[in-house]
């Protein structure tokens, strides 16, 4: 049934590969060594493999914190799979991996990842622009778990027919959605959000609950939280400095 579906989804909707390198607290030399890591040898190498694009963020507030989550985009999951090939058989990449792991001590602890495919109103990544920017965003990542397949694609029609807008309209940048469709916790969908800072995420999360698109949007029938989501998580990320999402 999975299979099916899958196959039946078009091909012009990218799949996103969440990946979370989990670290152990108050070890910075992991944080380091695997941040060094993947700046000079594992971006390039998703790049040359034709990934992209690409971004790295460090947890800032988050269950199981301290972990860097790595953002890759295929355009298919038969792309996925010939970017990780070409990565394996690159020498350079290769090398690097040998050396990496090779280091005394664990570069992390625990390595978790998810595939979602994004959103038809959201195919693909948006990059938020960064000319003129002299200070870092924050990136907020959501997931919303749903009771059944069914409830799950009514609250992504909410997204798709009027809630990507409203976060729009208060300047709430959307970066990606999409649907999980390997990994935990599922059903469930992840998006993620740009804002400037921390004190613009509380002001535009504020104005949004008191949005009157927004409460009439909800107030439809079956459209209610209580209906539709079973939990709600989020975490406050940073982007690290060769993050091309940032």
């Amino acid at each position: 049934m999975l299979a099916g579906s899958l196959a039946a989804e078009p091909a012009k909707r990218a799949i996103l590969e969440l990946r979370y390198l989990k670290m152990r607290t108050n070890n910075e030399n992991q944080i380091q060594r695997t941040g060094d890591f993947l700046n000079h040898e594992a971006l390039p190498a998703l790049q040359r493999a034709g990934a992209g694009p690409l971004g790295f963020f460090a947890s800032v507030i988050a269950p199981e914190s301290p972990f860097i989550l790595a953002v890759a985009q295929f355009p298919s999951l038969s792309g996925m799979e010939a970017v990780r090939e070409k990565q394996a058989q690159d020498p350079r990449y290769r090398k690097a991996l040998e050396t990496y792991t090779g280091l005394p001590g664990l570069s992390y602890e625990r390595l978790e990842s998810s595939l979602i495919r994004c959103f038809e109103t959201m195919p693909a990544v948006d990059v938020p622009p960064i000319e003129g920017r002299t200070a870092s965003r924050i990136f907020e990542l959501r997931m919303y778990e749903s009771n059944n397949s069914l409830t799950l694609a009514r609250k992504i029609k909410m997204f798709n027919e009027g809630e990507i807008g409203i976060f729009r309209r208060l300047g709430m940048r959307p970066v990606f959605f999409g649907e999980t469709i390997v990994g935990a916790k599922m059903p469930n969908l992840v998006y993620m959000l740009a804002f400037d800072s921390l004190a613009q995420r509380e002001s535009a999360w504020s104005a949004f609950g008191s949005d009157p698109e927004w409460k009439e949007l909800r107030s439809k029938a079956g459209n209610s939280d209580a209906e539709l989501v079973s939990n709600i998580s989020n975490a406050i990320l940073r982007p690290l400095p060769f993050s091309q999402i940032r």
